[in-house]
Order: structure tokens, then sequence, then C-alpha cells
């Protein structure tokens, strides 16, 4: 247990011995109330309003039929002294405000030492074993933006939760079955006779893909291939072609030639992008082993499911979706929205639909493969999915509650003040490639995690590319850097550390010491908080905070040519700092240079 935990663990059993002895002393009326799970407490915002603040006093209150701030006074009187606990004062309609002494933090610099790149590190997932799922993009094409604020949110999310306590396992889900399969090998198909015969006289369908992407792979194709399946399709009108047997088997040819292409360039630029996937999971293996139509006949079975009179399976979706909230709508003919109440699973003509498959995918999370949480980082778009996919997780007899989504605001390109849509390398939407080639991965990781999953991002393209404080990852790099120059300029003058065990901590009393070692005493608590709420962009806030306090710190504080004793105490506050620091980049996975 870290020092913040120790201390807030103290201060708990310090607030359910007062309140238990004011109950015993007959000052409040609880006793049948157990309060040692409902002690919360925060750290507050607001230096002014202490270290800890605790609201128990309000969540009592209706219970004991009791005001709040008496409550809070009674617990208060019967708190006694403490070495570590300066004073305690209640506030506001009831809070209770814990002032500390600098002696629990003193201890904070030899547990960073002593833990190292372990300082941070919690035990509150207790290794159960969750899974992340992120990104997923469809491989029928290159990834956008979007997918660079997924790839950076769910790794993120990911170290965070490893980081406290949580076996995890990164998954990508490979769309590789239904109807974008069919027509990512339409638009091949396509293209591919266009390059013998023109595009007059194939003209590309609306509803195909236009990407560029799609011409190259067909050129490719031909290539290989030359013109062997050409004559097979010839002579037909569009609707016989495409119905015909000829075009299904020239689809499958380049289905099967560009699909696995396209999967590797996915592995390929999420690991130059640093994301290392345990589990890439294909959607086809679904439907190949049977687990479809397995789930869909459990929901029969368990009357969440019937069959229609025309022969489809219909799933009775807004009964099940209605506990989570908003369920999807559909629009009538004049063009209102109404309640979509029966989903179709499976077609009239036996085709599974894509929620089928989704609903037999994460049954395979929590039930086949026993996770104990599904995480889903998706885009604010699928917002009205939620619902219906909690909501099919107890039709079918697990807990909707163990699946939480994480959704994702859209992100703007911005540069010169501007919005950015087209690359300039190649004309197109830019793409996940094209900005690792303009911007530093570190940026681009860094930057994609300042802002909260429900927060829209305009991400400045100039600002990722800056070597200066503008850029806030070269600013915290910066902070570590320039302690490891710190370091080395004192070893250089034979200044060692002697070791956080033997400073004398009572000698850091300016105020921008303190603050710095509150600061990497709440680092722990911080990984809770980022834990609980799915949110690492806490995170990146706490460090670039920290390497502000540092730099005001070194402004203020002087370690060349200080007082011995306050010079070691001082390095190993530099010391602390820069452990964090490298903690928290590591995690994250960004360089952390020893000089810049």
């Amino acid at each position: 247990m870290n020092i913040f935990d120790e201390m807030k663990t103290k201060i708990t059993d310090k607030v359910v011995c007062a309140f238990n002895t004011a109950v015993e002393l007959g000052e409040l009326s609880g006793e049948n109330v157990d309060i040692t799970e409902k002690v919360k407490l925060e750290v507050p915002k607001d230096k002014s309003h202490g270290d800890f603040a605790c609201n128990l006093a309000m969540m009592l209150a209706k219970p004991l039929r009791c005001a709040p701030r008496a409550i809070a006074e009674a617990i208060v009187s019967h708190l006694g002294e403490d070495e570590d606990i300066a004073k305690a004062e209640v506030a506001g309609a009831g809070f209770i405000n814990f002032y500390l002494t600098p002696n629990w933090l003193y201890r904070v610099m030899e547990d960073i030492e002593s833990r190292g790149t372990d300082y941070g590190k919690i035990d509150l997932g207790k290794g159960k074993r969750v899974m992340v799922e992120f990104v997923s993009a469809n491989p029928t094409g290159p990834m956008h933006m979007g997918n660079a604020r997924g790839g950076a949110l769910g790794d993120c999310l990911a170290s965070v939760l490893e980081y406290a306590g949580y076996d995890v396992t990164r998954e990508f889900y490979v769309n590789d079955a239904g109807n974008q399969i069919q027509k990512f090998g339409k638009s091949l198909a396509v293209r591919y006779l266009q390059q013998f015969c023109g595009e007059e006289a194939y003209p590309l369908p609306k509803e195909c893909y236009q990407g560029g992407d799609i011409k190259v792979l067909a050129g490719e194709f031909a290539e290989i291939n030359d013109d062997k399946y050409v004559a097979a399709c010839s002579g037909l009108d569009e609707e016989a072609l495409f119905a015909s047997e000829a075009f299904e088997t020239l689809k499958n040819a380049l289905v099967d030639y560009a699909l696995p292409k396209n999967i590797a360039a996915l592995k390929r630029d999420l690991g130059k992008y640093r994301i290392d996937y345990d589990v890439w999971f294909h959607e086809s293996t679904l439907h190949e082993s049977g687990a479809v139509l397995d789930v869909v006949n459990k929901l029969l079975e368990l009357g969440a499911c019937y069959k229609a009179e025309d022969g489809a399976i219909m799933y009775r979706s807004a009964q099940y979706a209605a506990k989570y909230g908003t369920v999807n709508k559909k629009k009538t003919e004049d063009g209102t929205e109404e309640e979509a109440k029966d989903e179709v699973l499976v077609r009239a003509n036996g085709i599974p639909t894509y929620f089928a498959a989704d609903i037999a995918y994460h049954y395979n999370k929590l039930a086949t493969r026993g996770f104990a949480k599904a995480i889903d980082v998706w885009g604010a778009d699928h917002h009205g999915h939620v619902a219906r996919m909690k909501g099919a997780m107890d039709a079918i007899g697990l807990n909707g509650e163990d699946l939480d989504v994480v959704l994702m605001q859209m992100v703007n390109l911005m540069r010169d003040g501007q919005p950015v849509r087209m690359s300039k390398r190649t004309g197109n939407a830019i793409t996940l490639t094209d900005l690792l080639e303009e911007v530093p991965i570190d940026s681009a990781r860094f930057l994609f995690n300042m802002h909260d999953a429900g927060s829209g991002i305009d991400f400045d393209l100039d600002q990722a590319v800056k070597t200066d404080n503008d850029n806030p990852v070269y600013y915290v790099q910066y902070a570590h850097a320039r302690i490891c120059s710190i370091l080395k300029k004192m070893e250089s003058e034979g200044v060692q550390f002697a070791g956080a065990e033997h400073i004398d901590a009572t000698l850091l009393t300016e105020p921008s010491e303190m603050d710095l070692i509150r600061m990497l005493a709440a680092f722990p608590q911080e990984i809770v908080m980022a834990a609980e709420k799915y949110d690492p962009s806490r995170i990146n806030r706490f460090v670039i905070d920290l390497a502000s306090a540092f730099h005001r710190f070194y402004g203020n504080c002087r370690i060349q040519g200080a007082d011995p004793a306050v010079q070691q105490a001082r390095l190993a506050l530099c010391i602390g700092v820069k452990n964090a620091i490298f903690n928290v980049l590591t995690m994250f996975k960004i360089n952390v240079p020893e000089k810049m």
C-alpha cells in the first residue's frame, strides 16, 4: 500500500471510530448503520479546503434523519488527536475537511525511491481479467482520424487499467464478414474489369467504395492475374453481371487477395503507432463455428426472440434495452422518428444480421472467454447501440453491466487555425498513415489523449510538430531531461545523492516544494480515478501539472550551492518528479529523453 492509500485508510478508520463513538454516546442514532464502506475521501480541487474531504454526513442525513452538518460536527468532535492530522473542520452543509501535517508527505519521498518504476501502481483490479476492444477499423480501407484518437485512447486506457492491477487484454475485432465485405469485393471486381475494359464499360456503382486504395488493390491483382477473369464476365448487362457466378468468383478471388493485405496494413500502421494487440479476433470465425446461430437459438429458447410470419427471427430489443436508456430509433416514411421495437437477427433468407454477430461476439467475450469486464471504445455516433447491446447481454442470461462502452467524440484536424481535411501528399482524406508521416508519434499519442473521450478535439498540426513548451509532450519531456541534466551536473561537482532514507525531508518547507510533494503523493490516486472513470486523459493532465510545478520549484528553490542538507532534500524531490514523469510516459509508450 502506498503512502497516499495508507493515509486514506487511516482517516477512514478514524471517521468510522468517531461515528461509532457518537452513536454509543447517544449523540447520533445509527445503531444499525455500518458506515465502513460508505466513507469516501476525495482530494479537493481548492487547496483551501484541505488535503482530503469527506461527504459522509450528507449520505447519512436521510437514514439517520438528522441534519448533515450536525452529523459532521458529532464525528469531528470524536476524531481525537493524530500526528498526521493538523485539524478537521466542518464546512458548508456538512463536508468534513482534513488538513494534514507535513509528516505524511515527507514519507512519500522514500516511497517513490523504493518503488522506482512501480510507483503509482496499485491493486484496484486485484488481477481481474478485463478486455479493452478499440479501433476495430473496417478492413476494407485505410484508418482515419477517429481511429488515431481511438487508438491512443484505447491503448492508454488499457495501460492505466494494467497500472491499476487488472489483467488486461487488448483486442481488435476484424469485421471480415457481412455486407461490407460483399461491398468490398464488388468494388474491387468492378475496378479490376475497368483495368481492361474501361470505366464506361463497367461504371462503378454509387454504393461501392470510391477510394483510390480500391483502384490500387485491383491494379495489383490485375498485374498478377492479367485478364484471367474478364472473358467470363463479358457480354452481360449490369444486373446479370452482378448476379453471375463468374462475378462471384472474381469477387471472392479479389477479397482473398486484398483483405489479408489490408489487415496486414492495419497491423503495420497500428504497430508503428506503438499499439500491440494481444488478440485479432475475426468476425468470420463466429459464423464458421456456428456461434452466431447458437446465440440466436439461445435467445429463442429464452423467449427474447420469436419467428415472424416471413420466417425472419426477431429480437425484442426495446424490452431489454429500456433499462439502459435511449434505444435506437428508426425513420418512418414521413421522416419522423419512432422507437424501434423489435429487430431482425436472422433475415427471412436465413442470413444473420450484423447485430446477431455483434451479440455473439460479446457473448464470446463475457461467457466463452470469461472476461469480468468487456470495455468497448466506440465513436459517439454509435451511442444508440449501447443500450441495445447491454440489453442483449441481459437477454441472453449475462449481465449487461459487465459491458462498458466508452463513447468518443470527433476529431477536427487544424492547421493555421483552419480545418484540414485533405492530405497534401495524396489529395485524399487524411489517414492515420498520413498523420504519422507528418506528426511525431510521441506528440500524436499524447495529444490525442489530452481530453476525456466525451470532448471533441481540435488537433493542432502546427502545435504537434513544435519542439518548444507550446507542445505539451515536449514540455513534460523537457522537465524530465532538465532533471537528468541537474543530477548529472551535481554528480560532476562531486555531489552524490545519499538516498531518500538519509534525507531530512522536514527541510522542505517552501510552498513550491510542498506542492510538488502533494502532487507526487496523489499520483496513485490519479490512477484510481483514471481507471474507475475510464479516463486516461487525467494522467496526461496530471503529468503536465507536475512538470509545471517542477519548473516553478526550480525557479524558486536553489539546488546548486544550497546548504548540503537542503540540497539533498531537494535532490530527493527532483528524483521523485523524474521517476513519476518516467512512469507516466513509459506507461503511455512515449519516449523519455534524458537530454533535449
